[in-house]
């Protein structure tokens, strides 16, 4: 006669084995390319493939596309330009936490930092200048606007305290405004009324260059931000950044651009 095993044994036998057969899929799941991290080596083949290099032009393109409308529509002198480029891969599946790159192969991003040299004295016919051109950026059929600064209140006020015309638009206690802000697009220089002066410090020293995982381009390269303000008296930064450029997602093989 086969004994019988109490029903609470029974029980803890079931749920154990359950919990077993739970672990062993996530291991299996996580050995899945779906759920790896992005191993250095795809980073590199990925980085270096057709849809990644394309995206990478045109998102250059279009930075550098801005760059050079600083310098042909407004009274600033471009001096120096820095291109960061970096693609990461993907993370490993978490399954107790919720994490943001888990569900790429690889991300792919850029940032584009301009520095131009002026007058101090000329700083309020700047921004107007820089504020009339993205007047017409804005009204222009081409989606893809250049200067997305436009006047407004604030901004003609703005133009006005730097032509001493008028109060601190931020108000009599402020600081100094010293900066025009946009998604992935800001505009930063050198305080010029301020008794506490601050300045914009120099880029930071590229790193190795790892060909299309990490690039990094300084033009001219001996070119520094002390030598564009000895020269012209105040400089302004213009930085600009195209976030996730290039993604290519795990499970479903499927790319895309920004």
């Amino acid at each position: 006669m086969t004994p019988r095993v109490p029903a609470r044994t029974s029980a803890r036998r079931g749920a154990a084995g359950g919990l077993s057969a739970l672990l062993l899929a996530l291991a299996v799941s996580a050995c899945s390319s779906e759920h790896r991290a992005t191993s250095p080596g795809e980073v590199r083949e990925l980085s270096a493939g057709a849809p990644a290099r394309k995206a990478r032009e045109e998102s250059e393109e279009h930075l550098r596309a801005v760059v050079r409308a600083y310098d042909e529509k407004t009274p600033l002198t471009l001096g120096l330009v820095v291109v960061n480029d970096t693609c990461a891969g993907g993370g490993e599946k978490e399954w107790l936490a919720r994490a943001e790159d888990d569900r790429y192969l690889i991300r792919c991003s850029m940032d584009v930092t301009a520095y131009y040299g002026t007058a101090p004295d000329r700083i309020g016919d700047v921004l107007d200048a820089v504020l009339t051109a993205g007047d017409r950026d804005a009204s222009d059929t081409d989606p893809a606007t250049l200067i997305p600064f436009g006047h407004d209140d604030y901004r003609e006020r703005l133009v006005g305290y730097y032509r001493d015309h008028g109060p601190n638009p931020s108000g009599p206690d402020a600081p100094e405004p010293t900066q025009l802000s946009d998604p992935a697009h800001d505009v930063s220089w050198d305080t010029v009324r301020s008794s506490a002066r601050t300045r914009l410090e120099e880029p930071d020293p590229c790193a190795d260059d790892e060909g299309t995982v990490a690039r990094c381009l300084r033009e001219p390269a001996s070119r520094t931000v002390a030598e564009l303000r000895e020269e012209y008296g105040l400089v302004l930064r213009v930085t600009l950044s195209a976030p996730g450029y290039y993604e290519a997602y795990k499970g479903d093989g499927t790319s895309g651009t920004r």
